[in-house]
């Protein structure tokens, strides 16, 4: 049901929410909202490429 690269996906998903996590802790608030920002975004890049592998294997 998983492949590698879905994991590979949820660690960048992970990193990128530690480090907005540390960066909001640490006081540095904008950089840690634009980080944040990434986490969707590699969320929904993820969801894209797998429909479009999903979608191959009706053909």
């Amino acid at each position: 049901m998983f492949k590698i690269s879905d994991f590979f996906i949820l660690a960048a998903v992970a990193i990128s929410f530690a480090v907005s996590g540390f960066l909001w802790f640490s006081g540095q608030k904008e950089e840690g909202l634009f980080t944040a920002l990434w986490v969707p975004s590699i969320l929904c890049f993820g969801i894209y490429f797998k429909l479009l592998g999903l979608g191959g294997r009706d053909k």
